[in-house]
């Protein structure tokens, strides 16, 4: 079986998710020289490609006393692993009109601080116009000036000025990759072509592709069935593309395999769908159902598991992730995606996982090796141990799942036995770490013990670890912790909450400000990221939640509606903002992962779909608006075969171009519980929760 390394140890560029320009490149013109840019970015071409859609534009002046540079990164994201692999930089380049080698432009290769130069013109001695024309370049022929340059370790490649010859000139630049040069091998078309329909794009599925020689699926779409243009490619480990398509129309489509030589293979049997104006409901489903995909299709194949994101890590299982997939499986039974059968059979792999993995004292790690459930420290040595926030996510979500196993079969008995075994083997009790039992820690290391130091302090993400540490039928926490430690008054805790939120605003738990005319009772500031709201609650019913100082919906809500006003005002300016277009939280961004709240010093731009879709059942008319406007406005850019990706930012021209596990699942989970109320019902059924809920009644804070 292939795996996303397949392509992503090689690329450097093949397609810009915008039309526009492409956000991981930078320009820069000193005049008299020109280079044509967009704010900064190189642009985008639709009218010559390689690989469909598009390509960049690279046009220039070179005159006396000028100068210009182009900087094509290396595309990072989280969990990708940056060492790429052969003996040969390639890129395909098309002249508008000739241009003499001595014309072309310098290239540099560089990583970090320092990179290797090549003449082109010492390449190859001129472009033809309007032909494509691979370069393949060998690290050889690279200056050697230095000591020696890992490309493994390439950060970029740049393009800059030669001579100045004072003439326009434009090159289109497309395929950029590190490799080793390929046969000729034929490929052959995938099987299985089949096409669905939906509002405004149709999902189109094949068979797996094995075959190690192809680089790519090249997607070819038509609207008589006869005359096709290539529309797009897919990275070979997937078998599912998103071709968006104007609502109303009835569309053709076939697929062909590239192989390494980017010749195609004969095109696949043709298949046909239509689009048509969806419901609110059936729009809601589609949703669901496309982001229950991360968790079924994009799982990892021994461990049954979500990946923290993808692309990413293809072996790094994300443990809380795999709780929120749990919730999506859930759904996905009842909704029809998938039989109940075929999640009994997903549970038991992931069961058996979890079985089998790391745990210290009953908790697992935050990640795991989805190969062998070894832990993956990937915050640093001192991450070698428990997670207990991330093990209360995935105990949650199975707790859930516990209550939706009620058939008096073989199967769901044992099952059932399965999951009350790992939850009452969780030490939630171990937690405290003896010089500080006012607390729950987060962590805890055999090796370190307490060294990461971090208590479990409200009003934020972590709530559910306290209250199913109250819980617990073999590990429980004594009462009054949860007031000494998750609402904590002591000095400890209003430091630590005004340290993160940088304001005295409920830094006693407590708030009691106003913003935006919505009085907020708990929260600090204006209350947080929106995942503060989703992940506690994806199972646990927040309605009628009351521990003394609010009813957790309502809190939730005002939180949710606060984000929302912060985002219709847009004291920030930021471009996209409006009634449709809001959510601020934690997500992928231009800058990398970063918290965003209604705050403007927490606020870059950048909005996430999750941020306003997970919060369906605290705004429903809200986020319904920003759903049809997310994929009506931005689909072909934000909406991909796993559903929404994890970020927009509409001022930067910037689109994520991963999908991460903690955002996917909220999204199938709120959207459920407001339309059923299916996961909060089972998970409050389980008798530890009923007995729980009574006990916040009656529990006396100070």
């Amino acid at each position: 079986m292939l795996t996303p390394d397949h392509t992503y140890a090689h690329l450097v560029f093949a397609n810009s998710r915008r039309d526009g320009s492409c956000n991981h490149t930078q320009t820069w013109a000193c005049a008299p020289s020109t280079l044509k840019a967009v704010d900064g970015k190189l642009p985008v071409t639709r009218e010559q490609w390689i690989s469909p859609p598009n390509a960049l534009e690279l046009s220039w002046t070179s005159n006396r006393g000028g100068a210009w540079t182009a900087e094509i990164l290396v595309e990072q994201w989280r969990g990708r692993k940056t060492s790429l692999q052969g003996d040969h930089l390639c890129f395909w380049l098309y002249a508008a009109e000739p241009i003499e080698g001595r014309a072309l432009p310098m290239m540099h290769v560089f990583k970090e601080g320092w990179g290797r130069s090549v003449r082109l013109h010492h390449v190859i001695d001129g472009l033809p116009a309007r032909q494509w024309v691979q370069l393949c370049i060998p690290f050889s022929a690279f200056d050697t000036s230095t000591e020696a340059f890992d490309f493994g370790d390439l950060r970029g490649i740049m393009f800059n000025q030669s001579i100045d010859d004072g003439v326009p000139h434009t090159l289109y630049i497309d395929e950029i990759k590190v490799c080793t040069l390929s046969a000729d091998v034929p490929v052959s078309a995938p099987s299985g072509l089949s096409a669905r329909g939906f509002e405004r794009h149709v999902d189109l599925t094949w068979d797996a592709v094995n075959d190690p020689n192809v680089q790519y699926v090249l997607v070819e779409q038509s609207s008589d069935g006869e005359q096709f243009t290539a529309v797009g490619i897919q990275h070979p480990h997937y078998s599912r593309y998103a071709a968006h398509v104007d609502v109303s129309q009835t569309v053709y489509f076939r697929v062909r395999a590239v192989n390494q030589a980017y010749v195609a293979s004969a095109p696949s049997a043709v298949v046909s769908a239509e689009t048509r104006p969806f419901t609110d409901d059936e729009l809601l489903t589609m949703v669901q159902e496309a982001h229950f995909r991360y968790y079924w299709e994009g799982a990892h194949a021994d461990a049954g598991l979500a990946l923290e994101c993808i692309p990413g890590d293809p072996h790094e299982i994300a443990l809380g992730a795999s709780g929120f997939g749990i919730y999506t499986w859930l759904v996905g039974a009842e909704r029809g995606f998938i039989t109940r059968q075929q999640l009994i059979e997903r549970m038991r792999k992931a069961l058996t996982f979890l079985e089998g993995a790391d745990r210290y004292h009953g908790v697992w790690s935050h990640f795991l090796d989805g190969r062998t459930g070894k832990t993956i420290p990937e915050f640093g040595k001192y991450d070698n141990g428990g997670d207990l926030v991330e093990t209360a996510f995935i105990v949650q979500a199975l707790l859930t799942a516990r209550q939706y196993f009620d058939r008096d079969t073989e199967e769901e008995r044992s099952l059932r036995a399965r999951i009350t075994r790992l939850w009452e083997e969780v030490e939630w009790d171990w937690y405290r770490n003896p010089a500080d039992p006012a607390f729950l820690y987060w962590h805890w290391s055999p090796d370190h013990e307490w060294h990461i130091n971090h208590r479990l302090i409200g009003w934020n993400e972590t709530h559910i670890a306290y209250l199913l540490a109250l819980a617990s039928p073999t590990h429980p926490i004594p009462p009054e912790v949860y007031y000494s430690g998750w609402a904590s008054q002591a000095e400890i805790a209003r430091e630590y909450r005004e340290g993160w939120g940088q304001t005295t605003a409920g830094n006693q738990y407590t708030n009691g400000q106003t913003y935006y005319d919505i009085q907020l009772e708990v929260g600090v500031g204006p209350g947080g990221p929106l995942f503060f709201t989703h992940y506690s609650y994806l199972g646990c019913d927040p309605r009628g939640l009351h521990d003394g100082y609010c009813d957790y919906f309502e809190n939730n809500r005002n939180i949710t509606l606060i984000n929302y006003r912060y985002c219709v005002a847009n004291p920030g300016g930021y471009g996209g903002y409006s009634e449709s277009c809001w959510g601020l939280t934690a997500s992928d961004d231009y800058a990398g992962y970063s918290p965003r709240e209604a705050n403007p010093k927490n606020d870059s731009g950048t909005i996430t779909p999750t941020g306003a879709l997970a919060c369906f059942p605290y705004t429903p008319d809200e986020s319904l608006r920003a759903l049809k406007h997310f994929y009506r406005e931005f689909g072909a850019s934000l909406w991909d075969i796993y559903g929404f990706r994890d970020a927009i930012n509409p001022s930067r021209d910037w689109v994520s171009g991963i999908y991460m596990g903690l955002n996917q699942g909220p999204v199938t989970a709120m959207i459920e519980n407001q339309r059923s109320g299916l996961l909060w019902g089972l998970f409050t059924s389980n008798p530890e929760i009923t007995d729980l809920r009574k006990k916040l009644r009656f529990m006396k804070k100070d």
